[in-house]
């Protein structure tokens, strides 16, 4: 390896890993990287743009990633940044089906530390047998906020119930539910 991975990348890596994608293709441009991914659960591709240093990502990139976008005929952007995004990118890219990573992604798999459970996001098959079991609505559950780095990382979004699965030195095995508010 002759060239540094840069933290982009790597906050990239991270992504296709934990949320079980399937890289496609991977490009180099010149002050930006894109993969195209395959979504296997939702049988759809993906752009994930990463942006080469810490810098303001406006409306421009979001058009360019857009407009990337339409070229490798994919429905669904990402983008990667070490800087800050303007309040114009949020706005369009929630219209344009452009997912904003914040900068604080992590560039390593949080789940491999001791004290990170495992975070699943139920099926909906799943989620109708717990909210049947229980005999309760959705935001009756106890809730996590879709900002939380592990509800980020896996991809979750408000209104998805999570399954959070943690080692106990008593019960073996702890389960806990938890429904992703904005």
């Amino acid at each position: 390896m002759s060239e540094e991975e840069s933290l982009e990348e790597r906050k990239a890596k991270v992504l296709i890993k934990l949320r079980g994608y399937k890289l496609v293709k991977k490009e180099k441009h010149k002050d930006a990287i894109s993969y195209i991914i395959r979504i296997p659960k939702e049988k759809q591709k993906a752009l994930i743009w990463c942006i080469l240093g810490e810098r303001t990502v406006g409306i421009a990139f979001i058009n360019r990633l857009q407009k990337a976008m339409k070229e490798a005929k994919v429905e669904r952007g990402m983008m990667i940044t070490s800087g800050r995004y303007t309040h114009a990118a949020k706005v369009n890219a929630k219209k344009r089906n452009i997912e904003l990573l914040p900068r604080i992604f992590p560039a390593f798999n949080i789940f491999e530390h001791e004290l990170v459970p495992k975070h699943e996001i139920l099926t909906p098959k799943e989620r109708e047998q717990l909210l049947a079991r229980y005999k309760v609505q959705p935001y009756q559950l106890p809730q996590i906020k879709a900002s939380d780095p592990a509800v980020t990382i896996i991809g979750a979004k408000p209104g998805d119930i999570l399954r959070v699965i943690r080692k106990s030195s008593t019960a073996g095995e702890h389960i806990a539910y938890r429904y992703v508010v904005e």
